[in-house]
Parts: structure tokens; sequence; C-alpha cells
């Protein structure tokens, strides 16, 4: 996993992923977006909760990748996220709320450990702290865009919940980003 020079290598995140259902509900949100405010970056990937963000590594690392996921997601349990209305990052970026942060940021604590020892993740590859929350429009949302968007979303209701029971890995495939290795959770609870 040292070398990471290779001119092969591939963009990959990990995620949550709601159900289909749901991710449906959510990329209509993300459509809106495009076609009122121009801002369509959100809709390259889907409906996510990230748990690390983008890193770079050769498809002969795959398989280590996976089968540390795969012991991760053995020893989790499922858990249920409730979203709630909707959250920003102001100027540019405005989300779905997650109510309870704590499941999602506990999960991120013990993957970010795994990723460190076991995939030599270095410090500025590893998230250190999560802010959970499904993004509907980011980076190629105008400041003026948003400060129109804003006081509309900021006062418009949005709720629904999923079951969180298995990691994603999500792999960019030159345009955007697909799910490519869904790993189950070993746990019922």
């Amino acid at each position: 996993m040292k070398d990471r020079q290779d001119k092969s290598e591939t963009l990959f995140f990990i995620a949550l992923v709601p159900h289909k259902t749901l991710r449906r509900e959510i990329r209509e949100i993300k459509e809106q977006f495009r076609d009122e405010f121009g801002a369509r970056h959100a809709l390259k990937s889907p409906a996510h909760i990230t748990l690390q963000m983008p890193f770079k590594r050769s498809s002969s690392d795959e398989p280590a990748i996976s089968a540390t996921l795969e012991k991760i997601a053995l020893e989790e349990k499922p858990f249920s996220v409730e979203l709630d209305g909707f959250g920003c990052f102001a100027p540019r970026v405005i989300f779905i709320r997650i109510r309870d942060h704590e499941p999602v940021k506990a999960l991120h604590s013990r993957l970010k450990q795994k990723l460190t020892e076991e995939l030599e993740f270095s410090e500025r590859e590893i998230m250190n702290d999560i802010q959970p929350h499904i993004t509907i429009a980011t980076r190629d949302l105008t400041k003026e865009a948003f400060r129109e968007a804003w006081p509309e979303f900021q006062e418009k209701e949005f709720s629904g919940s999923f079951i969180v029971n298995s990691l994603f890995l999500l792999k960019h495939n030159g345009r955007n980003w697909d799910v490519y290795k869904e790993f189950t959770f070993g746990s019922n609870g």
C-alpha cells in the first residue's frame, strides 16, 4: 500500500447510503437545485453520508480495502438515521440534517482507527471529525444562488429515516461516483 505513485490510481470514498426510495426522493431535491439554481455537482453521487473523504489508491490495493471494510462491517450493529429538515455551511452548501450524530460519529471513529492501522492512511487523508449530513447542493452553488435558496430551504420541512446496516465503498468513474461495493453489518442488533 505504500507506493501510491501508481498512474492507474482511482478515487474512492466510504459512506452510508440510504435505501433506494429515500435516495430517489433526495435526488429529486438535488434536481430541483440543478433546475432552479444551476447547481448540479451534488448529482454526481448518490445520496450519502460521508464517513471517509475521497482517497486515491491503485487497483492492486482494492482487495486490502475490501477486506478491511468487510472486517469492520462484520463487527457493526445496525442503527437508525433520522433525517430532519435542512441545514447549511454558508455560503455554498445546503444539506439535509441528521437528527442524532452520535451513532454515525462513533462508526466514523472506529473506521478511522482501522483505516490508519490496517490500510496505512496518512493523517492528511483521514477525516478527523465529521458533521454527518446529506449534501443536496455544493461547490457550484453560487453565493448569490445560496442567498436565494437558503431562506426557502431553511423553512422547508423534510423528514425521513433509514436503517444503516452496511458500509459502502464508492468509486469514481471519471465523471460520477458509483456505489462500487456494499459491506453488510454482521450483527442483527
